[in-house]
């Protein structure tokens, strides 16, 4: 078992208004105990107009929850219709900030060059980009799996120093797994979590590649939990669907709880 303290992060994507966002933070802080917290990172990602509200309540409860955000814009301020700078996140205590999700490269047409810019303004305001990487069916089928998330890793990290790199977190997601209800086997989550660490170990030194944290996105689900990150790189989980609904995403954060590793 590595010493990367594993990371569970909430995506919400575009659902729950600030009402809605309040109800499941606290429904969460009734399922999560001390104890998980010990052994697990948790981090919720709200739409941007449910940020504050969350933030009032993570601080005045003192719920042991970090608290991220899903995108932001790489320049400091200026005129960007519809975007929000990295120092209005900081200003808000976020601490983690979702980079190139498949969603914002395919549908908003993000390149590696804009990811690679936000990776930089993310850690220039303090706080830390969990940098998605992955590839579509087709990519997978034609054996160009690996090509495509390693020149993404190289791409989305370059200019960045090893100590930079050793300290954010890269998350696998096979795009063909995100919200179609299909998974990654285990052991093709671990094939290419461990292809991840070995290109920031090639590209950064062998340093960067231990310490950095690699999730794995793409359906996860209380009963796949357990299987998939008892694995030797997966360092926690990019969830999506189940962490709209407070005891599923409890149960993939205690994920060590259940299955045939558990005890």
């Amino acid at each position: 078992m590595s010493d990367r303290k594993p990371l569970i992060s909430g995506n919400w994507k575009m659902n729950l208004n600030h009402f809605e966002a309040l109800k499941l933070i606290q429904e969460l802080s009734y399922q999560v105990t001390v104890d998980d917290m010990e052994v697990v990172d948790i981090s919720v990602h709200p739409p941007f107009t449910d940020i504050r509200s969350v933030q009032t309540v993570l601080d005045a409860d003192k719920l042991p929850f970090d608290l991220g955000a899903q995108h932001c814009h790489f320049e400091p301020s200026g005129a960007f219709t519809g975007e929000v700078a990295p120092s209005m996140l900081a200003k808000l205590n976020v601490l983690y900030v979702i980079v190139g999700h498949s969603e914002r490269r395919e549908i908003f047409g993000e390149t590696d060059e804009m990811v690679n810019a936000k990776v930089k303004a993310i850690l220039a305001n303090e706080m830390t980009p969990i940098l998605c990487c992955g590839e579509t069916l087709d990519e997978r089928e034609a054996g160009d799996a690996k090509t495509k998330v390693g020149n993404q890793i190289v791409a989305g990290l370059s200019g960045l120093s090893p100590e930079q790199v050793g300290g954010l977190v890269i998350a696998y997601e096979p795009i063909w797994a995100i919200g179609t209800g299909k998974t990654a086997s285990a052991d093709d989550a671990q094939e290419m979590c461990a292809h991840v660490r070995s290109v920031v170990a090639e590209t950064f030194g062998e340093e960067a590649g231990q310490s950095v944290r690699i999730q794995y996105g793409g359906s996860v689900k209380p009963t796949n939990a357990n299987e998939l990150l008892t694995q030797p790189d997966i360092d926690g989980a990019l969830v999506g669907g189940a962490a709209l609904e407070a005891e599923s995403f409890a149960r993939i954060a205690q994920y060590r709880l259940s299955g045939p590793d558990a005890g």
